[in-house]
């Protein structure tokens, strides 16, 4: 089902976590944070989303942490639900893609509650001070592959969020929404 991220929430402070990478190394906000800003992205295996832009999410995350953006990607789906998305499968994915960026897996989705994450993907820019300044799309593709002018809307901001400016108004990412456990 798909679902809308709202772009509010700017000036939240980003939550702290230590999570595991597909290897099996943990990783904490700190060890990801780059000096300039940092990009947290709530993704999946599975999402038809996530599969339309991946391969500009990669080239995109690759042009950021060269300008001094960290980038960590969590993946908190339920894995009973949706076993396409288990730690297991995450690797595979990873090494797939050729992500640039630590894959996490957030197993209790504690860390995708503290963030208040609705969909995959579901993207938010931290200025150098980890203070939430962009949540927002990468690019007005959506599930359709993007026209090879398409604007890089996650680029763009974040290079602001860097610079110290304040990106302009984002508009909302969609996917599909976070797949929660339910409680027993």
């Amino acid at each position: 089902m798909a679902a809308e991220a709202p772009t509010d929430r700017l000036g939240l402070v980003a939550p702290d976590f230590t999570l595991p990478d597909s290897a099996g190394r943990l990783w904490s906000l700190d060890q990801i944070a780059g000096a300039r800003g940092t990009l947290i992205v709530f993704m999946c295996n599975h999402c038809p989303y996530v599969l339309a832009i991946i391969d500009r999410l990669v080239r995109d995350a690759a042009e950021l942490q060269a300008f001094g953006i960290g980038v960590a990607a969590i993946n908190a789906n339920d894995e009973a639900a949706y076993p396409e998305d288990s730690f297991a499968a995450m690797a595979p994915f990873a090494q797939a893609h050729r992500l640039p960026f630590p894959y996490l897996r957030d197993e209790s989705q504690a860390v995708a509650r503290a963030y208040d994450a609705v969909c995959t993907p579901d993207f938010y820019g931290f200025d150098a001070g980890r203070v939430l300044r962009y949540r927002g799309r990468l690019d007005s593709s959506g599930r359709e592959p993007a026209a090879p002018d398409v604007r890089r809307e996650l680029v763009e901001a974040m290079r602001l969020v860097a610079a110290g400016q304040t990106p302009p108004d984002p508009k909302p990412c969609i996917g599909c929404s976070i797949k929660w456990r339910t409680e027993a």
